[in-house]
């Protein structure tokens, strides 16, 4: 079925027509492939309130990408394939100079270190609530980056639309930065910030996709258990403005991140506000440490040091809140806790479980909506 899908998309073509420029000038041009596998299970524990979750399972993702140089250019093509049809990811030319770097093309936009941080490194299966909810992930557009001395810097302008989401109609600016006073192996201190204007054209009308923010506070399988913060599908331009703010370090085998993060919408006649906040702490308990790249201000992969592995437990606390106003009036919250554990291979192979236990909370009639614990597991494979 991945091969089926695979020969069903461009992305392979485009692969391939850069073969022959990396085997005719073998100095001016290059090419590497990698890629990524997750096979994910959900097991849910559902109470009585609500339409309960089903347990599933899935081919979670199925990346495959080629990148290289090109005459002074990097390039780097990826697509995903696990679902029904191929999703672009990275799609872009870029151009270093000196300590800075200018992209061009499809590219994940700055914004929050959890969603800086590849899913192949990240401890938890997913993502915090304010990485899901308020980072633009991947856009189209033009983006510079670049550090000095444990500072590292960022910011791009963007379209709303994506190479296979071409109805969320409008544009973006945005950046983030911060400064590692203390990076090396072993001991790290991070700061960061993030800023970001999104200017939504007539959402729900002309052709454009309806704004709304859906978290699924159950995770990726629970569908039942999205947070309808907000909905914006009158036609009425939205105005977004986000910011961030984050810290996180690591001594010895211990580490820990936090994050703040909130956006005010104005549509004119309809508000909308969101606010999110995690906290999350791990410990590697064979002894490793946490790799950091300072020069983008991210987590990085970890290098198990026995060929047995390495062996990571994780905690995470997650909250959201959303408000919207006044004629449609909306008041809701969620929180959640997580606790994993995870064995690293080898580099390359991971085996990841997590049980969280999470609530979803009406404000405005002062009611819990429902309360679902979600066994969930993973195996993965990256290259």
């Amino acid at each position: 079925m991945l091969i089926a899908r695979l020969c069903k998309s461009p992305l392979p073509l485009l692969v391939l027509l850069a073969i022959p420029a990396a085997a005719q000038a073998e100095d001016a041009a290059s090419i590497k492939f990698s890629g990524r596998l997750y096979y994910d299970v959900a097991r849910f524990d559902n109470d009585g309130r609500g339409k309960p979750e089903r347990d599933n399972d899935d081919l979670r993702a199925a990346w495959l990408a080629a990148s290289g140089k090109l005459y002074g250019f990097d390039y780097k093509i990826e697509g995903d394939f696990a679902g029904h049809r191929p999703v672009a990811r990275d799609v872009y030319l870029a151009r270093s100079f000196g300590t800075t770097t200018v992209t061009l093309g499809q590219f994940k936009q700055y914004f929050t270190l959890d969603d800086r941080a590849s899913a192949n490194h990240i401890p938890t299966i997913e993502r915090s609530w304010l990485a899901q909810a308020l980072a633009p992930t991947y856009r189209l557009g033009l983006g510079v980056n670049g550090y000095d001395r444990g500072v590292f810097w960022s910011g791009s302008v963007y379209s709303l639309e994506s190479i296979d989401a071409w109805k969320v109609k409008g544009r973006g600016i945005g950046g983030r930065a911060g400064y590692a006073p203390w990076r090396d192996a072993g001991r790290v201190l991070h700061f960061g910030a993030s800023l970001a204007r999104e200017n939504y054209d007539n959402p729900g009308t002309e052709g454009a996709a309806a704004l709304r923010m859906q978290p699924r506070t159950a995770g990726y399988f629970g569908d039942n258990s999205r947070l309808n913060l907000f909905d914006f599908h009158d036609g009425h331009d939205v105005t977004a403005k986000k910011f961030g703010l984050e810290a996180a370090g690591v001594y010895q085998s211990v580490a820990w991140q936090g994050e703040y993060a909130g956006a005010r919408y104005d549509g004119g006649q309809q508000q909308a506000k969101v606010r999110s906040a995690y906290l999350q702490g791990s410990w590697l308990i064979t002894g490793e440490s946490p790799s950091y790249d300072a020069k983008a201000g991210r987590f990085v992969q970890l290098k198990p040091a026995r060929s047995s592995g390495a062996w990571e437990l994780v905690a995470r606390y997650d909250h959201i809140e959303g408000q919207q106003w006044p004629s449609t009036r909306t008041d809701l919250s969620a929180e959640a806790w997580t606790v994993g554990v995870n064995w690293y291979a080898q580099k390359h192979f991971r085996v990841m479980l997590d049980w969280t236990d999470s609530r979803r909370r009406d404000e405005l009639r002062d009611s819990l909506l429902d309360h679902t614990g979600t066994l969930a597991a993973r195996a993965q494979i990256d290259f």
